[in-house]
């Protein structure tokens, strides 16, 4: 290199993988999140402009960066497929909501002023590799911006790639952490392995971990095929040589073209701005408000165009205000009462409702305004723990005054009126939690009506991804929140956040108010362009006050008999670690993984161990124990009742007396909404949900909820729900006859699979079609139904084929719906609750097989789900018209517990058990079992 050469300033090119960007887009944004007037999907479109304007400015505040162009694949044939017809030939069409986005795409990509390039064919990789080529030629940096892997092989001293979605850059090393070899041997070790994706063959038999081995010690791919006799593997050693020819044509797959004819020069790719005039007609005319918006502000700032007429900001340029008098409070209140609908979001000390102090509420009326109301922030003698500096903006003197604030007694009162307004929608995210909050006593304000946007997300989206705000706003808006520890600082430097000065908290808090108010503003509408205006109106959002009354209420427990309970446990739990030890030989870590691994299957010698995980470690789950117990084997079958003891009183005994609120004498369990896909609600902090039923040590720790004096605990659960469901929705005629007329249905299965009366039934016999009956429902295998009842797995096999022989329509329901999941991506209750289903479209089996079970039973659970809501949704009103002092306290799968006086048990159970067996219309009656005791476990 010349002197005058190296005094040259460095250039840089980005190149695009334009068709990667897309599918990524079209993925991480819900299809229905964004759909134009006119019915077309515009999704992807929507997280291209993002992703390629966040690499834009990437590239432009980077002064070495001059070029960037987005390279897209032009159709799926190209010279490839005369070398293989059979590339790619198993790859499905693409969605039909993505189809029309590909050329918007292009446009979106012209609008932002970027060379759009693609040819008749070669793929983008093959263009990319050409220019990459070009560019290195001409002593140009380059960066390929994509994560796909079949582009690593371009890796090398002036060329390397970074992953946007992950902002994560990918050199020679990270190559050779992937593939096992350097980027220069990549494609030999991908003719190797092969690509079930784009149906590139490779050699049967040998991975990407194999291939690389086999590369790293002949050196190459030609190189190895001529000494393959080498291999001592047999089977290895015959699939190469037989196999040759076929490596050598995916050598030629997967190697990429550095000599396209292409016709655009490196210069040709100049970074440019957009023209104000053209991106902001492309944005508008595919309705997306917020990216306009924010463009138009920026356009604006640089004095390319005239500020727009609507004042609202960017999601980056809010205008949040902080509230600290009278007379703004009312301002604000006073315009919410006429806009009709206000975002309402509250700061606390506390994620645990029950005992969260107030610090403040943030109100949000319109998308870009907000304001954050403090009330009960204390000085600022903490801050220095935060680094924040001045952030609090002068509001407490040295000594830690608190700030200027209302009062929170007047500014409570101030709010009552409109959070109680019957003419005013309250929106929030995960609402709940506010509601449970404010209507305790300290504050008495009863939040109506509401939406909720974490509802919202789940009832269009649930399965597909998380219905927190973060992710929702990075989803829909493109937008990072500021993050708690941003404010509040992390581990032990973190502080309440009436600590947090006010200007941050301000910003934090009001940004959560108008991000949820900008979320509603989107995921709202979509009820109606997805069909689930029902479930959410009628299954979802009238359920949340009930449970609010619920958690509120909690449930009381006996500390005498939890303790006790855990010194019964901790003693049994002694004893089970000497048994333990001595069938082991010597004492180990019988909670380590590791060591119980090694005890078992290195030192006793027990046949079946496998290794896994990171550390290569034997793996000692609950599946691998309880096989070898039904082996035979003492020691795993040990283990398996000490995990147990050991799980129930860490999690219950020990737990539950510190989970007792002091101001009640109650544990208040918390209902998540918005977790599982088929609409089950979850029990949290603490789970009440996961109990045993079914073990002595369950039932002894059911005992310990007790009902207060001069009350009893009432419990209503729905009979064998999922099986009446199943007959319903299968149309199994013998199923729906046996339900109507009362007979026992296990007994029934019985007789029809084995052929044994009814009259004079063993028990084992009947246990054994229970089994059958219920693990159906959940896609179980002959090996599962083996292992739960202890038969051969031929045994279990032949039960199942039995099964299906006499109720043909099971199978038939079973097929029709894995065809549904894998056609549409989703299943739907009756109800029309829909609940996705990602991994059925899996390559790998054990996942889509997973799926395939899933798709089985989502419905049935799922309707299961929706059946008890009703259910709920009605209790308070029936339980007001009967006139009965009852509470229902627990949710727990098919049950509902309640605390009634003792004097109105029968009345309660009588008007709770027709609501229930009301709840839906089904060709099956629906039959509640009640029962009523002084504790759970006697009432269930």
């Amino acid at each position: 290199m010349t002197e005058s050469s190296a005094q040259s300033p460095r250039r840089r090119v980005y190149l695009v993988d334009g068709s990667g960007y897309i599918f990524r887009a079209f993925h991480a944004i819900p299809v229905h999140s964004f759909v134009r007037a006119d019915g077309v999907h515009t999704n992807a479109v929507n997280g291209f402009c993002m992703m390629i304007q966040s690499l834009v400015e990437r590239a432009e505040a980077d002064a070495e960066t001059d070029y960037l162009a987005v390279i897209f694949d032009a159709h799926r044939e190209n010279f490839r497929n005369e070398i293989y017809p059979e590339y790619k030939a198993n790859r499905s069409d693409p969605p039909e909501e993505l189809v029309p986005q590909f050329a918007l795409i292009r446009e979106a990509t012209r609008a932002f002023n970027l060379p759009c390039i693609d040819m008749e064919g070669f793929e983008a990789d093959d263009l990319i590799a050409t220019f990459a080529r070009m560019a290195v030629a001409e002593g140009i940096e380059v960066v390929v911006v994509s994560s796909d892997k079949d582009l690593m092989q371009l890796v090398g001293d002036s060329v390397e790639m970074f992953d946007p979605m992950k902002d994560r850059r990918i050199g020679p090393a990270e190559v050779e952490e992937r593939f096992g070899v350097g980027p220069e041997r990549v494609v030999d070790v991908q003719a190797l392995a092969g690509d079930s994706t784009d149906n590139v063959p490779g050699v049967p038999g040998i991975g990407v971990k194999t291939a690389a081995e086999l590369i790293n010690t002949y050196g190459d791919l030609e190189t190895l095929l001529a000494r393959a006799e080498e291999i001592k593997q047999p089977k290895r050693r015959q699939n190469l040589i037989e196999f040759a020819d076929l490596a050598r044509v995916s050598r030629r797959l997967v190697e990429l073209r550095a000599d396209a004819p292409v016709e655009e020069r490196i210069e040709d790719f100049i970074l440019k701005k957009p023209e104000p005039e053209t991106l902001l007609a492309f944005l508008r005319g595919q309705e997306f408000r917020t990216i306009t918006a924010r463009f138009e502000a920026r356009f604006a700032a640089e004095g390319r165009i005239e500020a727009p007429a609507d004042d609202s900001p960017p999601p980056s340029e809010n205008a949040y205000e902080l509230v600290q008098t009278r007379a703004a409070l009312a301002d604000w209140i006073a315009r919410a009462h006429l806009a009709g609908a206000v975002t309402v979001d509250i700061e606390t000390t506390s994620l645990d409702a029950m005992r969260a102090e107030l610090v403040g509420v943030s109100l949000a009326i319109e998308p870009g305004r907000a304001c954050y109301i403090p009330l009960a922030h204390k000085g600022a003698a903490r801050q220095g723990e935060l680094g924040l500096g001045d952030a609090g903006g002068g509001e407490a003197d040295e000594a830690g005054d608190a700030p200027e604030q209302i009062p929170m007694a007047e500014a409570l009162a101030l709010l009552k009126p409109l959070l109680e307004d019957e003419s005013v929608l309250k929106i929030g995210q995960n609402i709940k939690y506010d509601m449970l909050v404010l209507s305790r006593p300290a504050y008495g304000i009863d939040i109506r009506p509401i939406d909720d946007t974490m509802i919202l997300s789940y009832v269009l989206e649930g399965g597909l991804h998380g219905h927190g705000m973060d992710e929702l706003s990075r989803l829909h808006l493109g937008h990072e929140t500021i993050k708690f520890k941003d404010v509040a600082g992390a581990g032990r430097a973190q502080v309440t956040f009436d600590h947090v000065p006010l200007e941050a908290a301000r910003d934090y808090a009001a940004e959560d108010a108008e991000i949820t108010a900008r979320l509603h503003a989107i995921l709202k509408p979509s009820l109606v362009r997805g069909h689930m205006v029902t479930v959410y109106e009628t299954l979802e959002r009238p359920l949340v006050p009930v449970l609010v009354a619920m958690e509120r209420a909690g449930i009381l427990v006996d500390v005498a008999e939890l303790r006790r309970l855990s010194e019964d446990f901790a003693a049994r739990i002694a004893d089970l670690e000497g048994q333990i030890h001595g069938l082991a030989g010597h004492p180990f870590n019988i909670g380590s993984p590791k060591q119980l691994g090694e005890v078992l299957f290195d030192e006793m010698g027990i046949e079946g161990g496998k290794r896994g995980g990171k550390t290569g470690a034997y793996t000692t789950g609950a599946d691998v124990l309880e096989g070898l117990a039904a082996q035979g084997h003492d020691l795993p079958a040990r283990v398996l009742d000490w995990r147990q003891l050991a799980k129930l009183k860490s999690t219950y005994t020990d737990a539950l007396v510190r989970d007792i609120n002091p101001e009640t004498g109650r544990v208040h369990t918390s209902y998540a909404m918005a977790v599982a896909s088929t609409g089950r609600l979850s029990s949290t902090d603490p789970n009440l949900q996961n109990i045993p039923v079914r073990t002595e040590e369950g039932r002894k720790i059911r005992r310990a909820f007790v009902a207060a004096p001069g009350m009893k605990l009432l419990s209503l659960d729905y009979s064998q729900i999922e099986l009446r469901l199943l007959a319903h929705v299968a149309g199994i005629d013998a199923l729906k006859d046996a339900f109507r007329d009362g007979v026992d249905i296990h007994a029934l299965t019985a007789s029809q699979v084995f052929g044994e009366p009814v009259e004079g039934m063993s028990a084992e016999t009947r246990r054994r079609a229970k089994a059958i009956n219920f693990g159906i429902i959940y896609g179980i295998s002959a090996f599962g139904l083996g292992r739960q009842l202890a038969i051969p797995q031929a045994d279990a096999k032949a039960y199942i084929s039995a099964y299906f022989e006499r109720y043909p329509g099971i199978r038939d329901y079973m097929d029709a719906m894995r065809a549904l999941a894998r056609e549409r991506g989703h299943v739907e209750t009756i109800f029309g609750r829909r609940i996705h289903l990602p991994g059925i479209a899996e390559k790998n089996p054990a996942r889509r097989g997973f799926a395939e079970r899933q798709a089985i039973n989502a419905p049935l659970q799922g309707a299961a789900a929706d059946i008890i809501k009703r259910a709920m949704i009605r209790v308070p009103s029936t339980l007001a018209r009967a006139g009965v002092g009852a509470r229902m306290l627990l949710q727990v799968h098919d049950e509902l517990l309640f605390e009634v006086p003792a004097a109105e048990v029968e009345a309660t159970a009588a008007a709770v058990g027709a609501v229930m067996e009301g709840a839906a219309r089904l060709s099956v009656p629906l039959v509640v079992e009640a029962g009523s005791a002084d504790n759970w476990a006697e009432a269930h």
